[in-house]
C-alpha cells in the first residue's frame, strides 16, 4: 500500500512532464524499499507499459502527440531496448547504481543545452517538410540510441527521446512531450520481456507500482498543456536530476 501511494504521487509529476518515470521509480524501489537493483530495473520498465498507456491517451485527447513519429521512433526503440535488457544483465550491481545515475544526470545536461541554450533549434526544423525515407532514418537513430539506453540502465530515457524529437525529428516542445510517452510504450514492452526472461521482473511489485502510477500519469499529463513554457522545462530538467541524487546516495 505504501509503495502504491507513493507511486500516485510520482505518476502525477511523470505524466507533467511526459516522462514514463523509470529511472525515478528504480530510485524510490531501490532506496526506500530495498529492491535489489536488477528487479527493480526490470519491474519498473515493465510498469512504464501501463504509466504510459494511461498518459499517452490523456495527451492524444489534448492534441499533443505525433502518432505517425512516435510509431516510427517506438519502434526502432523496441528492437534496440530488447537487446539493451540482454546487456544489463552483464553488468554488476555495484556499477548498475552509479551507471543509471549518471545516465540520469547527463539527461538533465542535455534538456539544459537545448531547452534554455539553443531554443531556435525547433524553430527551425519545425518549418522543414520531411521526405518518407529521411523521416525512417532520422526515426531510426532516435529510437535504437534512446531505445538501447532505455533497456540496458531500466530507464525510459525521456529526456533523450524529448530531445531527440524536438532536434531531429522537429516537433514543437509540447508535441515532444506527449509523443515521447507514445515512443516509450514500445520501448517498455521490448525491455520488459527482456528482462522478464533474465528473471528480473518482480510482478508482485509489478502490480504495486502500476496501481500507483497510472492513476497519478493520466492526472498529470492533463496540466502539460496549461503550464508555462519555462515552468514545463524547468520540471522537465530537475526530474531525472533529482532520481540521479537519490541514486548516489544509496
Amino acid at each position: 500500500m505504501a509503495i502504491a501511494v507513493t507511486m500516485v504521487v510520482l505518476g502525477m509529476l511523470l505524466g507533467f512532464v511526459g516522462a514514463g518515470g523509470s529511472g525515478f521509480i528504480i530510485a524510490i524501489l531501490t532506496v526506500l524499499y530495498n529492491v535489489p537493483i536488477h528487479t527493480a530495473l526490470g519491474t519498473s520498465l515493465a510498469a512504464m507499459v501501463f504509466t504510459t498507456m494511461s498518459g499517452a491517451l490523456s495527451h492524444f485527447r489534448q492534441g499533443t502527440i505525433s502518432v505517425k513519429t512516435g510509431l516510427l521512433v517506438g519502434g526502432f526503440g523496441a528492437i534496440a531496448s530488447y537487446f539493451g535488457s540482454k546487456l544489463a544483465g552483464l553488468i554488476p550491481v555495484q556499477s548498475m547504481h552509479w551507471l543509471t545515475g549518471g545516465m540520469l544526470f547527463l539527461s538533465a545536461v542535455i534538456l539544459v543545452v537545448r531547452l534554455f541554450i539553443f531554443q531556435k533549434i525547433t524553430a527551425n526544423h519545425t518549418t522543414k517538410q520531411q521526405g518518407k525515407g529521411l523521416l525512417i532514418q532520422k526515426a531510426a537513430v532516435v529510437g535504437i540510441v534512446t531505445g538501447l539506453l532505455s533497456g540496458t540502465f531500466g530507464i525510459g530515457s525521456a529526456p533523450f527521446i524529448q530531445i531527440g524529437l524536438l532536434v531531429i525529428m522537429g516537433l514543437s516542445l509540447q508535441k515532444s512531450v506527449g509523443t515521447t510517452m507514445l515512443v516509450i510504450l514500445p520501448i517498455a514492452v521490448a525491455g520488459g520481456v527482456g528482462y522478464y526472461f533474465q528473471g528480473f521482473l518482480d510482478v508482485a511489485l509489478l502490480f504495486e507500482v502500476v496501481a500507483g502510477t497510472m492513476i497519478g500519469s493520466y492526472v498529470g499529463a492533463k496540466f502539460t498543456a496549461l503550464a508555462p513554457q519555462l515552468l514545463l522545462k524547468s520540471a522537465m530538467v530537475l526530474t531525472p536530476i533529482a532520481a540521479g541524487v537519490i541514486l548516489f546516495i544509496s
